[in-house]
């Protein structure tokens, strides 16, 4: 496999980006690797500066749940953007698509589109502070809800995979006002409610634990938060920015059948372009400026281009049967992984909803941070390694979730199969 050139391009970025990358968990620095330089998607397939070829179950973190360069959505781009790329004032779309998702999650009267998952978490915690009167909030091990200061305190994502679990930077006022409890476990969260209910503004927590790996919430969990928030006066914050609309048409809440105070969205929404959203209970988001007094703004939130290109997508997905066709490949695809890891004996284990998974080196169960951190990650690096030499590129970190997309064929699957029996034959 060559990479000359995207090692030439890498060499380039370093002298003009910190670590030569614009985030971090594109440096490979965890499988021991230097950054692949795509120029291009088309499907389920991502193709190098070197004109190497990919089966991607990355799908840029999540969006392409239509796969690259889906027709009818570069369609919407690009008639929109003959129209004009940023006006700084109120579109059409901009409408269109508040009206789908507001549909979509029946927990969403009226909701404020951003430009990212980070401003959307910000802005939906400076909310809830605002509404309660309260300035402290929890949060979960290993749960990522964007750079924000108040976030970053034993965060996952990027900073999971770095081995950092604080980032530098971040005020004493902020670590003093988040409070850190453990996901799946109702008795911490109790503990710290016991201590501090009547300061707690909220809640917030990924429904769908996706950024320390998949794992997912345990009979009870989510319920079990609900009942504790309802009772202290606390908000509950759904952050659905990954799982929103790729669990189910709507959020995963929808599922679930439980109803968060705020909902965080990004990804999906925006249909592979920058995107963000927060929306609630109406009472709440009528606090939001020009309505109420909680100011937050950007100049390019509602842009026409990241609105049309959700609106697109969001219409296939309602109109398609494709939640069916995603979670019968996803499922095809775990099932055959897990043969072929059966077959060598080794220690791991497999977290699937929908058309998201995870595989851990790790033995047994994986349902909480401390179990999610004991994972071999040197051999997932090396199991990284084997893989993209075969041609499937999966997420270079452990801690990171695979994405199934509506263009993953079965032969992408076949495929995918036979490199991870290559893959394990070579590392063990």
């Amino acid at each position: 496999m060559k990479q000359e050139r995207s090692k030439e391009l890498f060499i380039a970025a370093k002298k003009y980006m910190p670590g030569g990358v614009n985030s971090p968990v594109r440096a490979f620095r965890s499988v021991g690797l230097e950054p692949v330089f795509i120029k291009q998607g088309i499907g389920s397939k991502l193709y190098d500066v070197d004109d190497n070829e990919y089966i991607d179950y990355v799908c840029s973190w999540g969006p392409l749940i239509l796969g690259h360069s889906y027709p009818q959505v570069v369609q919407a781009i690009s008639e929109a953007a003959a129209k004009g790329t940023s006006f700084g004032a109120c579109c059409e779309r901009e409408v269109e698509l508040a009206q789908l998702i507001c549909e979509a999650i029946p927990s969403i009267d009226k909701v404020r589109l951003v430009n990212s998952g980070t401003e959307a978490t910000m802005s939906a915690v400076r909310l809830a502070r605002a509404y309660t009167g309260r300035e402290k909030i929890v949060k979960f091990e290993g749960c990522y809800h964007g750079h924000a200061d108040s976030f970053l305190i034993k965060a996952g994502s990027g900073l999971l995979t770095s081995g950092v679990p604080t980032s530098s930077g971040v005020p004493g006022s902020f670590v003093w006002s988040t409070l850190v409890a453990r996901y799946n476990d109702t008795e911490s969260v109790e503990k710290i409610f016991a201590e501090y209910g009547q300061e707690i503004a909220a809640v917030i927590v990924e429904p769908v634990a996706g950024n320390m790996g998949l794992v997912l919430p345990q009979p009870g969990f989510l319920e079990n938060l609900r009942r504790i928030t309802e009772r202290s006066g606390a908000l509950l914050i759904f952050d659905e920015v990954i799982s929103g609309f790729r669990t189910c048409y709507g959020g995963f809440q929808n599922l679930a059948g439980i109803v968060p105070d705020l909902t965080t969205l990004g990804k999906i929404i925006g249909g592979g372009l920058p995107v963000g959203a927060y929306g609630g209970r109406e009472d709440i988001m009528n606090l939001v400026a020009p309505e109420g007094d909680v100011y937050q703004a950007g100049t390019l939130s509602g842009n026409p281009l990241a609105m049309a290109a959700g609106t697109a997508t969001l219409k296939i997905l309602k109109e398609g049967n494709c939640y069916d066709e995603l979670e019968k490949a996803a499922s095809l695809l775990t099932g055959k992984i897990k043969d072929v890891f059966a077959k060598y004996g080794i220690c791991w284990a497999l977290n699937q909803i929908g058309s998201m998974f995870s595989i851990f080196f790790n033995e047994g169960e994986v349902c909480t941070y401390e179990e999610v951190i004991k994972s071999d990650t040197d051999k997932y690096a090396r199991f990284y390694r084997e893989l993209l030499k075969e041609g499937i590129y999966f997420p270079p970190s452990q801690y990171e979730v695979c994405f199934v997309s509506c263009a993953h064929s079965q032969d992408d699957i076949e495929k995918t199969v036979e490199a991870i029996d290559k893959a394990l034959s070579r590392i063990l």
